[in-house]
């Protein structure tokens, strides 16, 4: 049986962004969360307005790369996340950055993947 990478790399991407988005809407309201989140992380969200803002683009996107739905506009909306997420911990909180650095190796991926879905945004406008 034949593995695809970017099969593999939209599941995987999709699943992190639903679970991270979901467990972020339990901390919202005022529960547990289920996977540890750091500490400073949730400082700067805070438990409010910026919470609400960043998770709910996580499990929309994370709902749509799972099912193969418009995933170039799911990347394009995870991207300035992923990127944020991956300052954060090589600035701020070092303890999840391999974890950032998976995610923005899967961005990378496939928006290769989805290159072509791409070149437009490149293009200059002609008129």
């Amino acid at each position: 049986m034949k593995i695809n990478i970017f099969r593999v790399s939209e599941l995987l991407l999709g699943l992190i962004f639903l679970c991270a988005g979901l467990n972020g809407y339990i901390v919202l309201f005022g529960f547990n969360p289920l996977f540890p989140t750091s500490p400073k992380a949730m400082e700067f969200l805070g438990t409010g307005y910026l919470l609400a803002m960043e998770k709910t683009p996580e499990i929309v996107c994370g709902i749509l790369l799972i099912i193969r739905r418009l995933v170039p506009l799911a990347l394009t909306i995870l991207a300035p996340i992923i990127i944020n997420i991956l300052a954060f911990h090589i600035f701020v909180d070092h303890a999840l950055l391999p974890l950032a650095l998976i995610l923005f190796l899967l961005e990378v991926i496939l928006i290769w993947r989805y290159r072509k879905s791409f070149m437009g945004l490149l293009s200059t406008a002609d008129e």
